[in-house]
């Protein structure tokens, strides 16, 4: 047995921390017998550098689609290309408002502790993804968000601007694996800022260039009929949001508006600190699911409520057997 796993079944015998060992006990349960996983990824995760842990855990088989925010997507990319310029602001809580406003004329965008820098990372690529864009309304072609990115990639346009491993890039493993990424919502991102810009410029002129988020859930529900008619499919919820309420839809989508017969998701977890009772269906516990046709009642299904950038690498290290 690996040193994080020994030391989580000695240590976390209670509470949130027992959650955390249960819910990493019983998805290795359900990989070994078949299943697969979807994870969904809100918040920042990939500015908090999960690609580490992430990217390993999909290279090994044991994550099988990914259903993020456009800014998920975009900066473990931005992060790729532009670490060494990045800043760390470790007393972001006491910042000025004054601090703040010298942040952005310095060229950078804070994310809690972390300042990205529009320069090297956001304009850098927004240079790089404008010609994919423009090629493809050319051949009158039309991808995902993702497979822009996935163009980037395979293309060889940015690995000369690698400033970490990429071991370390999860879109980089995703993207070796072939793994869909839905990214519900992706306008509010900076690359969905851009392309909108674009738009009006008449840079571009067809706005679905970019398939449309219609499009993402009508490919979601063909991945997940594919994928469980054999074997059921898991349910692993970083955070909140749009992310996992976009994609844990699929199920009762399935069974009640197309009226045809799926399966249940077969392992549901969600790491998350939203309030239930601020009536946030981001907070509701896993059997209010139940009654909306997401979950059965015989589904293993886990909430730890703490921070999703202390427990997700946590699990992944115990899923993994490090």
């Amino acid at each position: 047995m690996s040193g994080i796993k020994r030391f989580i079944q000695d240590n976390y015998h209670h509470f949130n921390a027992a959650s955390l060992k249960d819910a990493s006990e019983a998805y290795v349960r359900f990989i070994n017998k078949g299943g697969k996983v979807l994870v969904a990824m809100a918040g920042a995760m990939s500015t908090a550098e999960l690609g580490i842990t992430l990217a390993e855990i999909i290279r090994k088989g044991k994550v099988h689609a990914i259903c993020c925010t456009g800014a998920n997507l975009e900066e473990d990319i931005f992060n790729l290309v532009a670490h060494k310029y990045y800043r760390r602001v470790p007393n972001y809580r006491n910042l000025s408002d004054k601090e703040e406003l010298s942040i952005l004329k310095s060229g950078y965008n804070r994310v809690t502790d972390t300042c990205i820098p529009e320069e090297k990372a956001m304009r850098f690529i927004e240079r790089k993804i404008i010609i994919l864009w423009q090629r493809a309304e050319r051949e009158g072609k039309r991808y995902f968000p993702y497979e822009y990115i996935y163009q980037l990639i395979q293309e060889g346009q940015i690995k000369g601007r690698y400033q970490i491993d990429p071991e370390k890039s999860w879109v980089i493993a995703a993207c070796k694996k072939g793994l869909p990424i839905f990214t519900p919502g992706w306008e509010d991102s900076t690359l969905g800022n851009v392309f909108a810009a674009q738009i009006i410029k008449k840079s571009i002129c067809n706005v679905t260039t970019v398939k449309t988020g219609v499009e993402q859930m009508t490919s979601l529900i063909d991945w997940y009929l594919k994928n469980s008619k054999d074997k059921p499919i898991g349910f692993f919820q970083i955070g909140g949001g749009i992310a996992g309420d976009f994609s844990i839809c699929t199920v009762p989508l399935i069974n009640l508006d197309l009226k045809k017969k799926c399966r249940l998701w077969g392992y549901f977890c969600q790491i998350s600190d939203s309030i239930t009772s601020f009536g946030s269906y981001s907070g509701a516990v896993p059997n209010e699911k139940i009654t909306w046709g997401k979950l059965g009642i015989d589904t293993p299904r886990f909430v730890i409520e703490s921070d999703a950038t202390i427990v997700a690498p946590l699990m992944f290290a115990y899923i993994l057997n490090k």
